[in-house]
């Protein structure tokens, strides 16, 4: 005779994470009235017990903000300021508020979202960050917490996650391939910070375009930055001391490329006279700047409405598309006049 397996109950659930069913209730309908301890016991206590209740209509978490939450590593790198502005407007044509948190410098950010979703001020949220903890965040987003995730910007590869991306490793090919068909033959590359996704993608788009074109890919012309201008003024430096010197940089984006060319002014090296210059991004600076910067054009306001859109989607249940949904815009090369043909005279630097 097969034995019928009795269904859990919260009594069981209860038991099981040594709180009172009124605690379980509470921690059910509204997780802010316990502690993060209680939480998390009574999440374990409900996987293990295979416990539900009415899982598909309710969850640790009630989605009852209209609001979602953006999650970007720094606040004050101006590339996120047409994404942010993107998403509020497409967030309030939803009828849905917008919250901002800034992960520079945060101890332990995925767990800090973790605790920020559970807290029910927000119904979903927006990663523009490919660095944060991936164990964490499948935590958050599957049973019993189930927040909806849509991760925009940086790519999180093998995650699952739904994402909204831009050509990095394309764009880049591109960008490096304007250089060599100007005529340059030694191309140098500025990096972004080290191991970030991001500068992975335009490192192997630089090195695929010098390959094809069998070019050299020399360590010495790779500069170290980290996205902000004064490592590409850094960088600079490291330049003027080479013994031979590359005549064109591709830099992985447009603050950096900034901060290099104000660096390389100031030793008397003038773009596109004396080196051409390709950045990233198509910053608002960059038209304006003196040589006006050549550079790959981002799809910014879209890459931002769009990820809004994916996330409200799936908030409102409109979109029913089995599995991971994987969104890539493309970028365009604006070409300016911070690059040219190499001087003819070219020879290697003293």
């Amino acid at each position: 005779m097969t034995e019928l397996k009795k269904t859990p109950t919260i009594q069981d659930v209860a038991r099981f994470a040594n709180v009172s069913t009124a605690t379980v209730s509470r921690t059910l309908s509204s997780p802010d009235r316990v502690s993060e301890g209680t939480r998390a016991r009574v999440s374990e206590a409900i996987r293990v017990t295979g416990y539900t209740l009415n899982q598909t209509a309710r969850s640790l978490r009630q989605r009852t903000a209209k609001t979602i939450l953006v999650a970007l590593p720094d606040i004050r790198n101006p590339f996120f300021s047409s994404i942010l502005d993107a998403i509020e407007r497409e967030a309030t044509n939803r009828g849905y508020g917008v919250l901002v948190a800034n992960l520079f410098l945060a101890h332990e950010p995925a767990r800090r979202l973790q605790e920020y979703m559970l807290s029910n001020r927000a119904d979903g949220l927006l990663l523009l960050d490919g660095s944060l903890d991936v164990a964490t965040l499948r935590t958050l987003s599957t049973a019993p917490y189930s927040v909806p995730l849509v991760v925009a910007c940086e790519e999180i590869p093998n995650s699952g996650f739904h994402m909204v991306l831009t050509d990095n490793m394309q764009a880049a090919e591109r960008a490096t391939r304007h250089l060599i068909d100007l005529g340059h033959r030694r191309v140098g590359h500025l990096l972004g910070p080290e191991h970030n996704v991001v500068t992975r993608e335009r490192l192997a788009g630089f090195t695929k375009a010098l390959r094809d074109a069998d070019l050299p890919l020399r360590q010495d012309w790779m500069f170290r930055g980290n996205f902000e201008m004064e490592s590409g003024f850094a960088a600079a430096a490291h330049f003027m001391a080479l013994a031979e010197r590359p005549t064109a940089i591709f830099a992985a984006n447009d603050e950096s490329a900034i901060g290099f060319l104000s660096g390389l002014r100031q030793h008397g090296i003038e773009c596109p006279r004396d080196i051409s210059m390709v950045g990233f991004d198509d910053l608002g600076v960059a038209p304006h700047y003196s040589p006006p910067l050549t550079t790959m054009r981002q799809p910014r306001e879209m890459l931002g409405r769009m990820a809004a859109e994916t996330l409200i989607d799936l908030l409102d249940e409109l979109d029913h598309r089995p599995g991971q949904l994987r969104i890539v815009l493309n970028s365009d090369l604006i070409v300016r006049a911070s690059t040219g043909h190499p001087r003819k005279e070219e020879a290697p630097a003293a």
